[in-house]
């Protein structure tokens, strides 16, 4: 500024005796030549006045040039610098940072300085000490982007927690203003729950923790959530430093999960498992919690490591096993629910926290096999007789069968041997079938009991589990509660009357149901089977009789004892070979003995041979001899 002051002097001076441009000419040619320095106007000699005398002495010229030189400023590129407003325009704000010349800054750069006028002082940047039209180029924006990034480097380092601006939406989160500069504040930095509505925080002032910084970028990553756990990390200090195991406190259903809740005591999580919830057995949490309901609770167990809170609500209430009512009491009757099936038994429970086991054994008075898990069914609700109670080990024996009398103490009464009865099919082993005639009382059919006449591999080819059947007593045990069924034994046993029907030699048709690498099976009549092994099984053609094929059988052996028929189709056609070959050397045999009649006959009317006699008689002789031979030739073959 003062540059310019004197600059404006000496030109006046010069107008003044119409002779500036001599005087510097003048000035050129008559000073000492000095070193050659590159500024604006280095011909022009400034201490030479009009009359082209020298107006300061060297001591002056020197003063005075220093004093000049100090009204400059040293600039740099990039540099910040605290500037001075001289003047306000429509769109621009006047600059004065002590250079050569003034700078201009767009008036946007100042939109959050809304009472700026002139004399103010503000910090801004040299971006370019001259540009292409020579002017100075300034920036406010540039200063206090520059200024924020070392305060957000020096509050990353910190910890800091700063005020910050949202500004507006993007992808993934929200634009946070940070002393003047964009950060990006993720979606899950928000909050410590999830959220989903962003727009509800554009325009709000919180608070922040830088987490993140880039240096290459200038970057910077703020959240807010960082802040929530840091006080919920605080509450959860002060409370676990003042826990105490059997302290009881409220607490808040954050959560629930198949296996309990988690519940918000004021800061910190603790975990109510579903097996402290209730006394009674329940399969799921939310049968007796609900989410943000409040209940008291009691500590358990806690890790002041791990932060782990282990936490009770039975506990409030006293053991149940410790208030029984009167009516529980070994011999009486109770009702109970099925809460648990295993294969030995079921568990009722008679009241929440008091269960009772319903032994296998003492389901029903039968001593046939049971599975209980058949029998009971959840929830279902039974009557049992309290057999044993023991509290000091909280366990319970109940009974079903004892509450009706032992029907086995006059077993041979009801069903005595050789009656008969129906009953219905319970169970099906690979041995025998299971059969119940009355609850109870049951005994079971060997698979050897099931028909006289057929052989079965399982009895369930026999019958099916659910139908009834009728049956024979053919034996009691009381001792071991079993009884010996028959069902076969209702009728008479039909091998004694088809032992004649089926004589070794007789011929019946039956069709082969199965076969295997042994021979076939053979359904032949009155619903017997037989069995042709596979050698018996070929046809005369050299094939051989394959299931399902109806062809002649011969029984070739029958056992009464052991209901075995073994037959042949084979056999039948090969004695049919042979009868027929005996059929054929009969008649060459009768043929012969035809001829040597015929020739006797002769012989014993001729009474003189003649010499045609002789010729007859050789005749006869050559066929006698030709069948004689004939019988020799199948006699040798025999």
């Amino acid at each position: 500024m003062f540059s310019n002051i004197i600059r404006k002097q000496l030109n006046a001076d010069a107008q003044e005796t119409g002779a500036a441009d001599d005087a510097v000419q003048a000035a050129a040619t008559t000073t000492a030549p000095v070193e050659v320095v590159s500024t604006a106007h280095d011909d022009f000699d400034w201490s030479v006045d009009k009359r082209n005398v020298t107006s300061y002495t060297q001591e002056e010229k020197e003063k005075y040039d220093k004093v000049y030189d100090n009204t400059f400023v040293q600039l740099n590129d990039g540099e910040l610098i605290k500037g001075l407003v001289v003047g306000l325009t429509k769109t621009d704000v006047v600059l004065n940072i002590g250079f050569k010349s003034d700078g201009l800054i767009s008036l946007n750069e100042f939109r959050d300085l809304q009472n700026l006028k002139v004399g103010d002082e503000v910090e801004v940047m040299v971006v370019e000490k001259e540009d292409r039209d020579g002017h100075l180029n300034l920036s406010r924006r540039q200063a206090r982007i520059t200024r924020a990034w070392e305060r957000i480097v020096e509050v990353n380092k910190t910890g800091e927690v700063i005020t910050g601006l949202v500004t507006s939406k993007t992808k993934g989160g929200l634009i946070v203003d940070v002393f003047g500069m964009e950060t990006f504040l993720p979606g899950s930095q928000i909050d410590v729950k999830p959220v989903t509505d962003y727009d509800q925080f554009v325009g709000k002032t919180m608070e922040f923790k830088v987490v993140k910084i880039n240096e290459a970028i200038k970057n910077a990553v703020v959240s807010h959530k960082a802040l929530i756990e840091s006080d919920i990390e605080a509450q959860r200090a002060e409370i676990m430093s003042k826990l105490e195991k059997g302290q009881v406190l409220e607490g808040t259903v954050k959560n629930i999960t198949d296996f309990g809740a988690f519940m918000d005591l004021g800061g910190l999580d603790g975990l109510l498992y579903i097996t402290d919830i209730s006394w009674g057995r329940i399969s799921h949490p939310s049968e007796v919690l609900k989410l943000d309901q409040k209940v008291n609770v009691v500590v358990l167990d806690f890790d002041d490591e791990k932060k782990r809170i282990s936490l009770g609500l039975k506990q409030l209430t006293p053991h149940p096993w410790d208030v029984l009512g009167e009516n529980i009491v070994e011999g009486n009757v109770v009702k109970g629910k099925v809460v648990n099936i295993e294969d030995y038994g079921a568990f009722l429970e008679i009241q929440p926290g008091v269960e009772g086991l319903v032994h296998v054994s003492e389901i029903t008075w039968a001593n046939t096999p049971i599975n209980a898990k058949e029998f009971f069914k959840l929830n279902d609700e039974h009557e049992a007789k309290i057999v044993t109670l023991d509290k000091s080990s909280r366990k319970m024996s109940l009974s079903i069968k004892q509450l009706s009398p032992d029907p086995w103490n006059d077993i041979e009464t009801k069903f005595a041997e050789g009656s008969r009865h129906t009953g219905l099919v319970k169970n099906i082993t690979n041995y025998g079938v299971f059969v119940e005639l009355s609850p109870g009382i049951g005994g079971m059919i060997h698979i050897s009991d099931l028909s006289w006449l057929k052989r079965f591999n399982h009895p369930g080819e026999y019958t099916k589990v659910g139908t009834n059947i009728d049956v024979v007593i053919l034996g009691i045990d009381k001792e071991n509660r079993k009884l010996q069924l028959g069902h076969k034994q209702l009728e008479e046993d039909p091998w004694n009357t088809l032992q004649d029907t089926f004589a070794i030699g007789s011929i019946h048709e039956g069709t082969v149901s199965r076969r295997d690498d042994k021979g076939a099976i053979v359904q032949l009549p009155y619903g017997l089977e037989g069995f042709a092994p596979n050698r018996h099984l070929n046809r005369e053609d050299g094939k051989s009789i394959g299931a399902d094929e109806t062809a002649q059988f011969m029984v070739i052996e029958f056992d009464r004892n052991e209901k075995r028929i073994v037959v042949s189709h084979t056999r039948i056609w090969e004695q049919g070979k042979v009868a027929e070959e005996e059929a054929v050397k009969k008649e060459v045999r009768a043929e012969a003995d035809k001829t040597k009649k015929a020739v006797k006959n002769i012989q014993s009317k001729v009474e003189k041979a003649t010499l045609g006699d002789l010729g007859v008689l050789a005749d006869l002789k050559k066929k006698m001899e030709g069948n004689a031979g004939a019988d020799a030739g199948e006699a040798k073959s025999e």
